[in-house]
């Protein structure tokens, strides 16, 4: 009615998980490069994306684009330099800021004109 232990033990149980699968090493890392894999296009990759867009957007950047500053700031850019931007909050209120705070670019300004275009 009972099974002996001597049975139960010459069963052969065997390993149902990735290691048995695999075999050894190999089934034990698998996961790991697998969660890896994972974590790379759902996390990593879009956030490289966005870097890349950003970097685009700030070096892009011309008078009259309408910007947000990391501290909230909004203004129209008055002036592009190689490293600060100098933009208009308000009339004749002007700060410069450093290129990498701008965050985002709400609106394009149109190209200024140079003076022998205008004439």
């Amino acid at each position: 009615m009972f099974i002996s232990e001597a049975f139960a033990q010459a069963s052969g149980a065997s390993d149902s998980g990735a290691a048995g699968l695999l075999g050894g090493p190999i089934g034990t890392v698998v996961p790991f490069v697998l969660v890896f894999v994972i974590m790379y296009f759902l996390l990593i990759r879009p956030q490289q994306q966005r870097a890349k867009e950003h970097r685009e957007t700030v070096a892009n950047l011309r008078r009259g684009d309408t910007v947000v500053t990391g501290g909230g700031f909004i203004g129209k850019v008055a002036k592009v330099d190689e490293n600060e931007v100098t933009v208009e909050l308000a009339e004749g209120v002007r700060v410069r800021v450093v290129r990498g705070t701008i965050t985002e670019v709400r609106t394009r300004g149109e190209p200024v004109k140079d003076a022998k275009e205008a004439s």
